[in-house]
């Protein structure tokens, strides 16, 4: 796929501002400088993995797992003056440049931890090197106050050692001086201040040549004069000394550093390519997030069917002011291949126009776009545009001879895979010549299978889109009553332009309409009115469609609560079931506890009593054993398991042998007695009072009501209706 989308076409669909608006949520300038470059992609894999890394970023925003800080320092410069032999840098460039660094690390380790959440960002980051020795390097020689380390080596140590031991030899010097001169009461009452950034005596005027020293000023009316002690000055040559030796020295090591991290330049590079495109890709999910964007379906079918699509500029414009923005719907495809929109002016249908283009080119410039989450939409190798007035006058053409010029443009560009976009399909000449060779245009764009959309007020193009097989009319509707346009667009019909309703509404006298429509054909008067009916025709079906999808909605609701009730109800009743039984076996054990103790009171043998309580105890947890088997732990006991079930199997095998002979015979019996049981099920009739319980059940009911091949069976706290083929005779109704 090779993109085909001109500067004009962007320029018409007005994409320029859109980057703006995206650039402002930039954190770089490189990242504006690189947004303001975004034009359309050219190939799929490309597109859908910029896509993908917009989505992933938007995503971010809603789990807990935020991306982390990817702020930065522009250090371009910087990585040219490095690249360049026996250079170096400035100690607050190299901390930048180490920021960058550790940056891309951080993101690194971020991304590599959470690659299930983010794999395109993280198949970002895995392209380039993970590093911490550029980093390190900085950060061993340079402080985070940006001084070159004491320890960054032994020359510098030294020097700075003896750097403080003459400083303090200055001070003590000093001190002395201005301790004998406040003796001998040579100073004026300030004593001392700072020249030239070291510490001089205020001398009075008239003590000057008894303080051995060099002049360094005076104060403006001359009664005072600064001096710096003689002793002083000795230690200050040296300390300059030192100084400029110091300077010489971090030079030395820094030139050292430069050299130290200069292969790693390329790398720095990729990483300022990097964080800049991460930059480019946050701004895109923040405005994103703001106009309400997301990623649509791409479909490998040539299609575009955008539910609820806003146009992002005139949406953020309004909801600025406060005004409601009024989303469009809109669906080309191979059996609906062009749409020509058709109304009053001031209808909307060049924004809807523009949406549509502008939308499309965002998507395939990597941004996400302000549609309904089930919209989809393919990619298009052309997208051509035709929209505004383009006069031009340095080359002294019209607007008709600009169009012409387009139009050919369009023929030698179009395909089918071609979106094309033509607002006032035709204008500029004279409508009956205009109009029939905007219908050849049309019928061309057609033949060529392309997809698109046009808007215009001819008459004819209305009639031609009714007779193409493929091509649609469509109309933004209008309030017949107020002349106000409603900016909804419906497809299937063409619209009235409300020419002389309008003309009416804006104040011109009604007899010049009069006038004016009886110059106009009685044949155009007429289909326009007939048009006109028909969209108020189809404005009181579309209403009454609204109302009737509302009650069906509503019936639909109703259902759904109703069976929800159903589901509570029955829940209830296996409730009441479950309950039944736990009461019936709680009954049971009460029963045996209650015949044990009176057996107990009749005979007074407790150990009869005990013994009979184990047997009971060890019977019913048998039973309970065997519905709910020990789970062994340990390996001593699986063994012992193991063991046993040979034995068991052993012995299982050898009682086989004895037993087979007599289960043959006892299966003939069973069967026989199966038989007659079975005969006598089938020919008993179930009796109103029986005491019956459910073939798969446990609880005992009794029979309230037959009908046909259903009973109703009495519970005692509920009553259900089940099948005679399910039930079991437990006793037979008393006469």
């Amino acid at each position: 796929m090779k993109t085909n989308i001109s500067e004009k076409t962007l320029q018409d669909l007005e994409f320029t501002t859109v980057l703006e608006q995206v650039a402002a949520f930039c954190i770089s300038d490189l990242g504006k400088e690189k947004t303001a470059q975004i034009i359309p992609i050219q190939t799929k894999e490309e597109l859908f993995f910029e896509l993908n890394l917009v989505n992933e970023y938007l995503g971010s925003y809603q789990n807990e797992n935020r991306i982390p800080n990817h702020g930065f320092d522009d250090i371009a410069e910087a990585i040219k003056r490095l690249a360049i032999e026996n250079s170096y840098l400035d100690t607050e460039t190299f901390l930048k440049v180490a920021s960058v660094t550790e940056t891309v690390n951080e993101l690194k380790k971020f991304l590599n931890k959470f690659n299930d959440y983010y794999p395109t960002l993280f198949k970002l980051s895995d392209e380039i090197e993970y590093t911490s020795f550029v980093s390190d390097a900085i950060n061993k020689i340079i402080t985070s106050y940006g001084s070159v380390a004491d320890n960054a080596s032994p020359i510098l140590k030294q020097i700075r050692k003896d750097i403080n031991n003459v400083r303090g030899k200055i001070s003590e010097s000093f001190s002395h001086a201005l301790s004998k001169s406040i003796a001998s009461g040579y100073l004026d009452d300030i004593k001392e201040t700072i020249i030239d950034n070291q510490r001089v005596l205020a001398v009075t005027a008239m003590h000057r040549r008894k303080v051995k020293g060099s002049l360094l000023g005076s104060s403006k009316s001359g009664s005072i004069v600064y001096i710096a002690p003689q002793a002083t000055l000795t230690y200050s040559r040296e300390l300059q000394n030192l100084l400029y030796e110091e300077k010489q020295e971090i030079v030395k090591i820094l030139r050292a550093l430069a050299e130290e991290i200069r292969p790693f330049v390329p790398l720095l590079e990729e990483y300022i390519v990097f964080l800049t495109h991460l930059d480019v890709v946050a701004a895109k999910a923040k405005y994103a997030r703001e106009i309400n964007a997301l990623l649509p379906k791409i479909s490998k079918e040539k299609k575009i069917f955008l539910r609820d699509a806003f146009h992002p500029i005139l949406w953020r414009k309004n909801h600025q002011q406060n005004i409601k923005t009024f989303p469009q719907t809109l669906e080309l495809n191979e059996k609906q291949q062009i749409i020509v929109i058709s109304g009053p002016n001031a209808g909307g249908k060049s924004i809807t126009l523009k949406t549509i283009g502008l939308l499309q080119v965002m998507l395939q410039s990597g941004l996400l776009i302000p549609v309904h989450e089930r919209s989809e939409t393919s990619i298009f190798n052309t997208i051509l545009t035709d929209i505004g007035d383009n006069q031009s006058i340095e080359n002294q053409l019209s607007t008709y001879s600009y169009r012409l010029k387009n139009m050919r443009y369009f023929l030698r560009k179009c395909n089918h895979n071609t979106l094309f976009l033509i607002d006032e399909f035709g204008t500029g000449s004279d409508p009956e010549l205009g109009g029939a060779l905007a219908e050849i245009f049309l019928e061309e764009f057609y033949e060529k299978k392309a997809f698109g959309i046009i808007t215009t007020h001819y008459a004819n193009l209305k009639v031609l889109a009714n007779e193409l097989e493929n091509v649609t009319n469509a109309n933004m509707q209008f309030d017949e009553r107020t002349l106000e346009p409603l900016y909804k667009l419906f497809i299937g019909q063409a619209g009235s332009s409300f020419t002389f309703e309008v003309a009416q509404k804006n104040g011109i006298p009604f007899s010049l309409i009069n006038r004016a429509k009886k110059r106009v054909e009685t044949e155009k008067v007429r289909l326009d009115k007939t048009i006109s009916k028909l969209q108020k025709e189809r404005n009181r079906l579309q209403k009454t469609s609204d109302d009737l999808d509302n009650q069906k909605s509503k019936g639909k609701e109703h259902i759904e609560s109703l069976q929800e009730k159903e589901q509570k109800i029955r829940e209830k009743l296996e409730g009441f079931q479950e309950l039944y039984d736990n009461n019936k076996r709680m009954l049971t054990l009460g029963r045996k506890i209650n015949e044990l103790l009176n057996k107990y009171f009749q005979t007074n043998n407790k150990k009869e009593l005990t013994a009979d309580f184990f047997k009971w105890v060890t019977a019913e947890k048998t039973k309970f054993i065997k519905k709910n088997p020990p789970i062994k732990k340990t390996k001593t006991e699986k063994k012992l398991d193991i063991v046993t079930a040979q034995k068991q199997k052993a012995a299982i095998k050898k009682v086989e042998q004895e037993v087979l002979q007599k289960v043959v015979k006892v299966r003939e019996e069973k069967k026989i007695e199966a038989a007659k049981v079975a005969k006598a099920k089938a020919e008993y009739v179930f009796k109103v009072g029986d005491r019956v319980r459910l073939i798969d059940g446990n609880s005992v009911g009794s029979i309230d009501k037959i009908e046909k091949k259903n009973v109703f069976i009495n519970y005692g706290m509920f009553t259900t209706k089940a099948s005679i083929e399910k039930l079991e005779l437990v006793e037979r109704a008393k006469k």
